[in-house]
């Protein structure tokens, strides 16, 4: 796989060396049990994949890049290039603006743009509409479009069943920058519906199978259906994809469920299923998949705590939490300064959507045995940082650099 010219604040050597040993040991990627960094008292376990996803790379890359050529020059975010604090401080640093925040609201009106001015798309990308708004302005996005590959994927993907005359479901978090992006595309070409989970796919399925009166659908899924959408017709063959940074393992039971009720309802056979539902498991994320697959694997070693690292806005960061917090007390944390003292630490509640603080996080019988793991827009450098102040309140601190042999 490619690989790109990120700053090197971002990297790590410690993660980079337990990688790239990794890397060298298990090629196929088969291998999914931690590395273990063992300073003692303190046993740390990292993920077998965290961190940087090909798509975040290849935006920091693009726009760092773009910064540096165009020195004088007005430089614009659509929005959070990625959703990390570290990232898009350092692009405000730079004299980096946005345009509009994380749900969509316009900080600094378009109308306000010069043809000559530079607007970077964030790797989630961005609707039709902006698009065009950008483009009557002036400016010429292309060549500084960092939507992730894998997202264009699920667009092309869209595309190709809509031309099949299958609607499109959309699995995603209905507010998320990424998920806008996509029901914009793929409302474009076909009747397009966003569900949120499991609970809204159940409701779905009652309109598709006539449980439920078509007119309280509207109401049901206020703001989350295409224009001209038509309960009674638009339900009848259908695909799903999502946004992909969802849990895959949701998404595939969405789909899964959502097939089996087409099945049921018009009384098909295996072969026959293709009338109704389009197969879309390929618009799943690979870095989604495997950072996900390795926190599973994760939890299987006896641990008292878990750290993850990441963006709190960050969907796949959370669903790593989710993951998690089904198991072992876990602290959501965006950068080491959140962990205060061996006593204290500042964590993100994303059910309360608040951080908190608790006290004893540490207080179990020594050695003290950490799973550790981080979303696919935390730099290597944060989880480092993260390590090195946890082996400080062990007096561990100088085994930090010969950790990776371990």
């Amino acid at each position: 796989m490619k690989s790109f010219n990120v700053p090197t604040t971002y990297r790590s050597p410690l993660i980079s060396e337990v990688k790239n040993r990794r890397k060298q040991q298990d090629k196929l990627k088969k291998d999914l049990s931690p590395s273990l960094l063992d300073f003692g008292d303190l046993k740390i376990y990292l993920a077998r994949h965290f961190g940087f996803c090909y798509g975040v790379e290849n935006a920091i890359e693009i726009s760092f890049r773009t910064i540096e050529e165009n020195e004088g020059k007005r430089i614009f975010l659509l929005s959070e290039m990625i959703h990390n604090p570290l990232v898009n401080a350092d692009l405000i640093a730079r004299g980096v603006r946005f345009l509009q925040d994380t749900g969509g609201k316009q900080l600094i009106p378009f109308s306000e743009l010069r043809p000559d001015d530079i607007v970077l798309i964030p790797a989630f990308g961005t609707t039709l509409g902006i698009e065009k708004e950008l483009r009557e302005s002036g400016i010429q996005i292309e060549k500084y479009n960092t939507t992730c590959p894998f997202v264009e994927k699920v667009w092309n993907r869209s595309e190709q069943i809509a031309a099949k005359g299958y609607s499109i479901v959309i699995h995603g978090k209905p507010k998320h920058e990424e998920t806008r992006a996509t029901f914009s595309h793929a409302s474009a070409g076909a009747p397009s519906v966003v569900v949120n989970d499991m609970h809204e796919a159940v409701i779905l399925a009652r309109y598709i199978t006539g449980a439920l009166p078509p007119e309280s659908f509207y109401e049901n899924f206020s703001g989350r259906y295409s224009e001209g959408f038509d309960v009674t017709k638009d339900l009848q063959r259908i695909g799903v994809v999502n946004q992909t940074t969802q849990l895959a393992t949701d998404t595939q039971a969405i789909a899964d469920f959502l097939r089996q009720t087409m099945k049921d309802y018009y009384r098909l056979d295996e072969s026959q299923i293709g009338e109704r539902f389009a197969d879309t498991r390929d618009t799943l994320c690979y870095a989604t998949n495997d950072n996900q697959s390795a926190v599973t694997a994760l939890l299987n070693t006896p641990a008292d705590l878990a750290i993850v690292a990441g963006g709190y806005n960050s969907s796949n960061t959370t669903h790593l939490v989710e993951l998690c917090e089904e198991k072992l007390p876990v602290y959501f944390i965006n950068s080491a300064d959140k962990i205060i003292s061996p006593e204290e630490i500042l964590h993100y509640d994303y059910h309360g959507r608040k951080e908190v603080r608790t006290s004893g996080y540490l207080s179990f019988e020594k050695p003290v045995r950490v799973l550790m793991t981080s979303g696919a827009s935390c730099p290597d450098a944060v989880v480092e940082e993260i390590i090195r102040k946890l082996s400080s309140f062990f007096g561990a601190e100088d085994l930090i650099d010969s950790a990776a042999g371990i």
